[in-house]
């Protein structure tokens, strides 16, 4: 059963900081190399490119975009990462609004501690 480690909060932190650098490449590295990412019970994104793809459609809508660590806890054999995302729609075609909504991921770990699978969760009528 994992734990909070400072590893593991070493992992969530550069995590977090990865979303808000405008580098999607740099969210897939966390990632295992077959690792996968599902935002709302959609399809999953498998690999580290696809991951990079889901990562980039929100950081071209939100150029401006923020996301920041709001815990981190245990659950069972997952880590629940809670997350906040703020930013402007104003990437091609936006609304120019703001957005700030919370969600949080499940993750699975892989054994070198990098995300072997993710399902992420927010609220799609806020965002």
């Amino acid at each position: 059963m994992p734990e909070i480690t400072n590893q593991l909060r070493s992992l969530a932190e550069g995590y977090t900081n990865a979303w808000s650098s405008q580098d999607a490449a740099s969210v897939a590295s966390f990632y295992a190399p077959d690792g996968s990412l599902t935002i709302n019970d959609g399809p999953p994104a498998v690999g580290r490119a696809a991951i990079a793809q889901a990562a980039l459609g929100f950081m071209t809508s939100f150029p401006d975009m923020k996301v920041f660590m709001d815990d981190l806890t245990i659950d069972g054999d997952f880590v629940i990462y809670y997350w906040t995302f703020q930013g402007t729609n104003t990437g091609p075609g936006g609304t120019g609004k703001k957005v700030l909504f919370s969600g949080f991921e499940k993750w699975r770990l892989a054994a070198d501690g990098q995300i072997a699978e993710s399902k992420g969760q927010f609220d799609t009528a806020v965002y």
